[in-house]
């Protein structure tokens, strides 16, 4: 039979969702609509899955209740899009499917609208499904009626409603933010956007709202938030996308510790509304010297031990060559224990080294207590002294592993905290459905670059340093510490904050640092630094990832899986082909000529 469309639905009109019938409405006569998820052809009786956001229903067309409707499915197929009409009815017991909330009713259809057909998609639309990413996001409008990506799209969606309710409770005011602004030096490159108006000048595109917050506190705006659109030119990893959303939050007259019971209080709200989860506050807190000691990493997932331990004092004679050349260079040696780790076989052990090397490491050196003794590659060059120095500082006992890294103390930090981590993962250590927030605080505020020739701000140039700390920007500015702080979860950074700089003096000296002179200051930051210096307020904020916060929640690793269309690592949109050329009469129109290397 001819596939028969209809191009509207005249008087129908849905009754419900496919997933929200219960057995209370038995025998009534409703209309659902939606698309067919499967279709199974007994001869006389012919079933569909009918789908929409909520769930599915099964309908059933009889031949005796309607020929014509009977006639018509057989020439149905998996995403065509449906109305039927009916009467619901609970199915026989044997074939109640309890797998889904309406498993125990079905549609007997009368009559059916096929409102458009559906060529044969690229992938089955299924939770479970083998179509690679690249195909998903390619056909992201089909990848979405599955029920994992629908479901994360709604999390957020309640999510990013719990958020404005929690915070419109605690008396903020939500304000857009411009998003065609000035480039201004945020630590990753701006995506720039030229103007028709005013040829070989460029908006850009907000790495965050940041002076504009801050220009809202000068305003007497002194609580504001907004779910902002946020956009950087960088290199993608799994939690970063070149467009991502985040919850700006920016308060006056305020210290931190304000700013911390405000997120902690909406964390907390967030975890208990949609995951049930009781969190304990006040969150732990390390500063940035502790985390960085014990977990080589500004952001350490404390689910777990297997903390970093520091060997290098040990070594001061050293046999072992390789270990006598780093400390000679000034680098460091520190490691891991491993409890019960001397059960690895030698092959494990010898993994652990091209692990270890891809990580970044030039070599790894392991060792271990065992009934005979020390059993390691350098035990031959160790002095007694030695062995018993490094039983008392690792804590050893009989079984342990104890693996070491030795070089310049970002590269050992670097690897160590990727090495536990891979470690954590594969010794089951890490227990997958426990929520850990922790705040890390007392960042250093500049950080000197030898490539650059000058300092850099380590978190923004507008962050203030901590109070006692003022008078070593005149002495040794690399001492000074920022007050600014980050909220991490399960080793994730969700978000980071900052008091600010209120005062223009102190920011006026914190550019010079940077390298920025008065004339540039002025020309860069001039409207800043005009507005703070009518009557600014103390200030500070925190601006938590949305898309981040939403993976975490959803369990998800990559924060594409809770944007309806993201890019790929190579910040395309395979949806819309973008980024993509444009017509030369454009370009001409902007005054841009595009240039070949």
């Amino acid at each position: 039979m001819e596939r028969v469309f209809t191009d509207h639905l005249g008087d129908w009109k849905r009754s419900c969702y496919c997933g929200e019938p219960g057995v209370a409405d038995v025998g009534r006569e409703l209309t659902f609509m939606g698309w067919v998820q499967t279709r199974r052809d007994h001869g006389s009786l012919i079933f569909v899955d009918l789908r929409d956001r909520s769930g599915l229903i099964q309908v059933v067309f009889n031949p005796e209740v309607s020929r014509v409707a009977h006639e018509q499915a057989k020439q149905l197929r998996a995403e065509d899009v449906l109305a039927v009409r009916g009467s619901l009815i609970r199915r026989s017991p044997e074939t109640v499917n309890p797998r889904i909330p309406t498993g125990q009713l079905e549609l007997v259809v009368r009559e059916v609208k096929l409102l458009n057909a559906s060529q044969v998609p690229p992938f089955p639309v299924e939770d479970e499904t083998e179509a690679n990413e690249n195909t998903r996001l390619r056909y992201r409008y089909l990848d979405m009626r599955r029920p994992k990506v629908l479901g994360n799209l709604v999390l957020r969606h309640r999510l990013t409603k719990l958020v404005r309710d929690y915070l419109d409770g605690l008396g903020f005011v939500e304000v857009a933010t411009p998003l065609l602004t000035r480039s201004t030096p945020e630590g990753a490159r701006d995506y720039l956007v030229p103007s028709r108006l005013s040829r070989g000048s460029f908006y850009a595109l907000p790495q965050s709202p940041q002076l504009f917050k801050q220009l809202l506190m000068v305003g007497g705006i002194d609580k504001y938030f907004q779910i902002a659109r946020c956009f950087r030119d960088e290199d993608l990893r799994a939690d970063r996308q070149p467009e991502f959303t985040q919850i700006d939050i920016e308060m006056s007259f305020i210290q931190r510790e304000e700013i911390f019971r405000v997120t902690e209080g909406m964390m907390a709200k967030l975890c208990r509304e949609v995951k049930g989860i009781d969190l304990g506050t006040p969150f732990p807190r390390l500063t940035y010297a502790e985390a960085m000691s014990r977990f080589g990493t500004d952001k350490p997932d404390i689910r777990f031990g297997l903390e970093l331990k520091d060997f290098t004092r040990i070594f001061g004679n050293t046999q072992v060559q390789f270990f006598a050349e780093v400390l000679g260079a000034k680098g460091e040696i520190r490691g891991i224990v491993v409890p019960e780790g001397g059960r690895f076989s030698r092959k494990e052990l010898d993994d652990l080294l091209p692990l270890a090397v891809s990580l970044g490491a030039r070599g790894l050196t392991w060792l271990r207590v065992s009934t005979s003794g020390w059993q390691s590659p350098i035990a031959k060059f160790l002095s007694a002294a030695e062995k018993e120095e490094l039983r008392q500082v690792a804590g050893l006992t009989e079984g342990d592993l104890l693996l070491l890294v030795a070089d310049k103390r970002e590269v050992v930090d670097d690897v160590l905290s990727r090495l536990r981590l891979h470690l954590g993962g594969t010794l089951g250590l890490i227990p997958k459905t426990e929520l850990r927030f922790l705040w890390v605080t007392d960042f250093p505020l500049l950080e000197y670059s030898e490539e650059e020739g000058s300092h850099l701000a380590v978190h923004h140039p507008f962050t203030a340093p901590v109070e006692e700390d003022i008078s070593l920007l005149d002495t040794d500015p690399l001492r000074v510490r920022a007050q600014a702080y980050d909220l991490v979860l399960n080793g994730v950074e969700l978000g980071s904050g900052s008091i600010r700089n209120h005062q223009p003096s102190v920011q006026q000296k914190i550019f010079a640092l940077l390298g920025i002179s008065e004339g540039e200051a002025q020309k860069r930051f001039g409207f800043l630094l005009e507005a703070l210096s009518y009557g600014a307020p103390p200030h500070g904020g925190i601006a938590p990832g949305l898309d981040r916060i939403v993976m975490m929640l959803c369990g998800e690793d990559s924060i594409r899986e809770v944007i309806a269309f993201p890019k790929t690592q190579k910040a395309a949109c395979l949806v819309t082909d973008a980024p993509s050329t444009v017509d030369p009469r454009q370009l001409k129109e902007l005054g841009i000529k595009i240039v070949v290397d």
